[in-house]
């Protein structure tokens, strides 16, 4: 059907150009039927373009042809005769979208676990993220301890930036209290602790509406209903009369040059060698000092610690903090993937 309309068109092109004089009807005929070739043109290429886009977002690769193929090497393979499979860079998350969160990066193509990046608001600049799309998937992992090769002893314009590396499952990082701010404000949240000790034994705590405050107030904690298996230590644990000392619910963030906790002889930074949002100390400090033998001794309780799983002179091996909705359906489509087990 194109090829008669093209011929159609250059005939009548012909013939009206091989009359002596045109009409201003005749003239108005010849543009249009040019406007419309142009316009069923542009068509075309927005139907290809739609369709790479979708191929994009489904597939995360599309296929361009080529003339003349080359036999396939060691590291190139041909799918289709004539065409060569082009591949997106792994760790770059989707190229074209970006989602406000793991989760719904999750709902929309449900990809494996890595890093992606991401745009929470649209003031943002995307960043990025580890997406854990295990223990029932959409987890935005916001901190995670693994070896003690980075260290958290940091100042407050890098916690509030986020440090640390974004390249192997393994690596360690704080995500800054900036972006956790952003991923947060809502406040309709699940947080998820996953801890595992130096035998291998892994718990988690689970904190509805988590959430944190902006840098005028210093990223105040604030959370919600506790439940899971590591004891609820954010709240100060079980003893009525510790708890008013070292709960973390509404305690503002602290770091070693910037002391907003509420011990009047000290700085809870300063003595336990990470930021966190500390009391007259802390029952939790998920960045203290890395040590590697679990038990340690000091003259303060410094370590990676949890006080209600392992007490505070127990220095954990892997933690992590990530978090997704609050009404987020796990894959199973129960809700219930939270409590499953805890991630790697």
């Amino acid at each position: 059907m194109r090829f008669l309309f093209v011929v159609f068109l250059l005939v009548l092109i012909c013939h009206i150009r091989a009359s002596p004089r045109l009409s201003p009807e005749e003239e108005c005929r010849v543009e249009l039927l040019e406007l419309r070739h142009t316009v069923s043109s542009l068509e075309n290429k927005l139907f290809i373009g739609e369709w790479q886009l979708r191929n994009l977002r489904e597939h995360n690769h599309f296929y361009r042809p080529h003339k003349a193929t080359p036999p396939p090497g060691p590291n190139m393979t041909a799918d289709v005769a004539g065409v060569i499979p082009t591949s997106l860079p792994h760790a770059s998350g989707n190229l074209i979208v970006y989602d406000r969160d793991c989760a719904a990066l999750y709902d929309r193509i449900q990809p494996l676990s890595g890093f992606y990046r991401i745009k929470p608001t649209a003031d943002l600049e995307p960043f990025l993220v580890y997406c854990d799309m295990s223990d029932g998937g959409g987890w935005t992992v916001l901190q995670q301890r693994r070896s003690g090769k980075v260290d958290f002893n940091r100042n407050w314009d890098e916690y509030k930036e986020g440090f640390g590396n974004f390249k192997m499952k393994t690596d360690e990082f704080w995500l800054g209290n900036e972006h956790m701010y952003a991923l947060l404000k809502g406040g309709e949240n699940l947080m998820k602790f996953d801890l595992t000790d130096w035998s291998g034994e892994k718990t988690h705590a689970l904190y509805e509406n988590f959430k944190i405050a902006d840098e005028k107030d210093k990223y105040r904690l604030q959370f919600g209903l506790y439940s899971g298996l590591a004891g609820d230590a954010l709240s100060g644990g079980g003893r009525m009369e510790d708890q008013w000392s070292i709960s973390h619910n509404s305690m503002q963030f602290s770091t070693r040059d910037q002391d907003n906790d509420r011990f009047l002889k000290g700085s809870c930074a300063k003595e336990n060698k990470g930021g966190w949002w500390f009391n007259r100390c802390h029952a939790v400090n998920l960045n203290g000092k890395y040590y590697r033998s679990g038990e340690y001794k000091g003259k303060y309780d410094n370590g990676v610690v949890w006080l209600t799983w392992r007490g505070l002179w127990y220095s954990l091996h892997h933690t992590t903090m990530k978090v997704r909705p609050l009404r987020f359906m796990d894959s199973l489509g129960s809700g219930a993937g939270a409590g499953a087990g805890a991630g790697d």
